[in-house]
Order: structure tokens, then sequence, then C-alpha cells
């Protein structure tokens, strides 16, 4: 299961720069030195003075900037405390039928989506598909819900999908890997336009001691699955939805074109599938250990006869 883990840095602010010389004024060096006056009556030209700093320039100069208080608080880390998005990522892919030829038999596409059919701009700020070197432009990236795209050709590979999340999410990709299926496992007849080849994988992106603006941006989203806070924690308030802009952008995936072959994953799908895989193991450990016993049992039992 992915678990992908969120850090911060904090740089200091730089020195502020010198304010820049006007235009068209010469520089220093540019301008000649002013001749003395013969004149007793006429006053020598007084030195012009350095410049004065403010105060304000003068502690910026000599002290680094240090981020508001409210800024320490949300990036304070809630320890303990998980929040996990149930995702499923895939290809669908449709036979062309009497439109297909050698070179382009069939047309498909890959996505990443929430398990739910929900948004997930809401972690996610863009996703990068890496197809076959034999596509143009191979590397297609895609900054807006529905995070997939389509394409047509003839051969199955290896799609590499990266997935990159906002910053106050974490700072980390995911990449994951799925294998292009054009032509069903399993012999069902004669191919199909209208019933497609789906290859769907579901996992968990989990993201462990999450920042407190996160916790709060993302607790009653339905995409994620978050915790019950430990005892003794309590946050504030949440802010103003103009810091978090990407939220506005909320799209969910329920009215696809694609959403009727999308496989329904549930926990309590995942649940049994689990207990089912556990009680194999088990049932096979059960297996060696009986078989174990009767190898070691055996050298007693000869030895026992031969005396």
């Amino acid at each position: 299961m992915p678990q992908p883990q969120a850090s911060s840095s904090s740089p200091a602010a730089a020195a502020p720069p010198p304010p820049p010389q006007p235009a068209g004024d010469p520089s220093p060096e540019a301008v000649p030195a002013p001749e003395e006056s013969t004149d007793p009556q006429t006053p020598a030209a007084p030195a012009q003075p350095e410049a004065v700093l403010t105060a304000a320039q003068k502690a910026l100069r000599s002290k680094p900037a240090r981020p508001p208080e409210d800024a320490d608080k949300k990036n304070k880390k809630l320890k303990d405390v998980e929040i996990s998005f149930p995702i499923v990522y895939g290809t669908i892919s449709f036979w062309l039928g009497k439109k297909a030829s050698e070179y382009n038999s069939h047309k498909w596409t890959v996505y990443v989506r929430s398990a739910t059919n929900e948004d997930l701009s809401v972690i996610v700020k863009r996703v990068v598909f890496q197809l076959h070197p034999s596509f143009t432009n191979p590397t297609r990236v895609v900054e807006q819900p529905p995070f997939e795209l389509s394409e047509s050709g003839w051969g199955e590979f290896e799609i590499a999908i990266t997935l990159y999340f906002h910053s106050d999410v974490c700072e980390k990709r995911l990449d994951l890997f799925h294998q292009l299926k054009l032509y069903p496992e399993e012999d069902t007849g004669p191919q199909s336009t209208k019933k497609p080849v789906v290859v769907e994988t579901y996992d968990e992106i989990v993201f462990p001691d999450p920042t407190e603006a996160f916790f709060q941006r993302v607790q009653n989203h339905p995409a994620a699955t978050v915790p019950r806070l430990p005892p003794g924690i309590i946050l504030p308030p949440p802010g103003p939805m103009e810091l978090v802009p990407h939220e506005k952008r909320r799209v969910e995936n329920k009215d696809h074109p694609l959403s009727q072959w999308f496989s329904n994953f549930s926990e309590a799908d995942e649940l049994l599938k689990l207990a089912a895989a556990r009680q194999h193991v088990q049932a096979n450990i059960a297996k060696l250990r009986r078989q174990l016993s009767m190898i070691d049992g055996m050298p007693q039992q000869s030895k026992s006869v031969s005396g």
C-alpha cells in the first residue's frame, strides 16, 4: 500500500535588494568631478549623505523572516493519525471492429479515479502518464480532473502513472504501473465493439502524520477515510476557502461516460477478499506443518524398529 510521507522546510528570507537607480541617471563613475570654484563667495557643494535605512530595513537585513503564527499552526503535524484515499487505476479498451487496421485496432483510456468516483483533485495536483516511446509525445501531463487520457493503437505495454500532490498534502510523488490489456484473458468468443476489456487495480494512498490544515480540509470529503482524533487534540476552526483554491474545482466522476464499466470496490468486498486470502494462507501453513511433522517422525520410527 503506497504511503507517501510529507516533509516541510522554511527557508530564511533574503535581504531586500538595494533600490534601483532611476533610468537615465548616470552612475557615479561616469559623472566627471566638478571643477573647484575660484570664486571665494561661492560655497563648496556639500558632500552627499549615504542612504539612510529605516529601522524595519535594518531588521530585515539582520534577522531572518519568521513565518506567521497561523502558518506554524497549520503546518503542525498530527502524530499517530493517518488519512487514506481509496483509489482505482486501470484501462478500458474497445475493439474498433470494421474500422480496425493493422496498426490501429483498439481505442483505450487510462485513468486514475477515486474508488467511490469522487473528485481526487482535493489531493492530486497533476498526473503524468508515460506511454510507449512509439507514441507522439509519450509523456502526457493532466492537470485537471478527470485524470485520464485516451489513445488508439495495436499493442499492449506497461504505462507508468505518476501522481503529484498539493503542497499541503505531500511533497513526494507516487509512482504506479499498469499493464494495458487489449484482449481478454479468457477466450470468450469473437471480439465485440460493445464489450470492452476492463482491467483495474484497487489501492489506498495513506498519508501518515498529516498537518492540521490538510486534516481540516479533507475531514468531511467523501473520497477520504479520516479517523477520529486522539483524545486531547482540538483543532482550531478552519480557514477561509480562498486559501485552498483547488477545493473549488470539485468534479465528480459519477456521470463519466465510461462509469458503467467501472468496477465496484467497497470496504466490505475488500474485507471478504482479505478473509479468504487469510484462510488460504492458514490452510497452506497447516498443510506444511503436517508434512514437517511426518518428516520429523520418520527417523524416530526407524530407530524404534531397529532397536
